[in-house]
């Protein structure tokens, strides 16, 4: 008798846990979605993206170089606007925020790129283990040692990622999330991403993203990039410099280093091609 109600007592705690677990979820979808709700008729100061390379920039060099002008979407060129709809997210006036076959492509794509990462891994430890036993060896016959010289460790190989996100999804992580990468803040951010698509539409959305979105070091948004790489505003940008900036996004601060590779001016050349078949929201 004891032992059932010492089990009735615990589940009905359990209960209570998984309740408030519940509600406090509800609390925080609704204060995002308050938020969201607010962004339809302000424009947004800044993004959680935004906010932590601010913090990584004034630890890193004690200063903030930060170039950030909002455009309202009549002063961003179609051209940008359709050389990005091109470059990061072919479907976005049409599908509802996330393409699901996308994302799985790119996790089958990262499980190989980590199963190759380790792989390597695990031959470069062996190779460096094989080196300390014939050095071993050597010095157990009498042998001269070599001169010695600074040991330096073998860097591990890091598997290539590739993220699989919309616009959409791109939005949401960078206005609210970090950018760690675990299975609970993909699912917050798939709930986000539908909450922009229903609350803002397609046309806000990208109006947002476009200022908000990095192009280099300290460089946010369209009107920035524009004046940063081509002494013009965003409202004259023409195809193929929208083209250049739309390839840019996927590693900004790579690419700001070297403005004239030919990689850079080849993906510009395919991007801008593609523009003119680009449906605006």
């Amino acid at each position: 008798m004891a032992a059932s109600k010492l089990l009735s007592g615990w589940r009905a705690q359990a209960w209570r846990v998984l309740a408030l677990l519940l509600l406090s979820a509800l609390s925080l979808q609704l204060f995002f979605a308050g938020r969201i709700a607010l962004m339809a008729l302000l424009d947004p100061a800044s993004t959680s993206f935004e906010r932590s390379e601010a913090w990584r920039l004034l630890v890193e060099k004690q200063r903030i170089d930060w170039r950030q002008d909002w455009a309202d979407d009549s002063r961003i060129a179609a051209h940008l606007k359709r050389a990005v709809i091109a470059s990061e997210d072919a479907g976005f006036a049409d599908h509802s925020g996330v393409e699901w076959d996308a994302i799985e492509r790119a996790w089958e794509k990262n499980q190989r790129a980590e199963a190759a990462a380790e792989r390597r891994n695990a031959q470069l430890a062996q190779q460096a283990e094989r080196q300390a036993e014939r050095q071993a060896a050597r010095q157990a016959r009498g042998a001269t040692p070599p001169p010695a010289t600074a040991a330096k460790p073998r860097p591990r190989v890091e598997p290539k990622l590739i993220g699989g996100s919309t616009i959409s999804q791109q939005l949401a992580k960078n206005l609210f999330l970090s950018g760690e990468r675990t299975a609970l803040r993909k699912l917050q951010e798939i709930v986000l991403t539908y909450e922009l698509e229903l609350i803002l539409g397609k046309r806000r959305m990208l109006e947002i993203y476009l200022n908000h979105v990095e192009w280099g070091e300290g460089v946010f948004g369209a009107q920035a990039a524009a004046r940063h790489y081509f002494r013009v505003d965003a409202a004259a940008l023409g195809p193929g410099q929208a083209a250049r900036l739309a390839v840019m996004l996927p590693a900004p601060k790579r690419f700001e280093k070297s403005p004239g590779s030919a990689y850079l001016a080849g993906r510009s050349g395919t991007i801008a091609a593609r523009m003119g078949a680009v449906e605006l929201p």
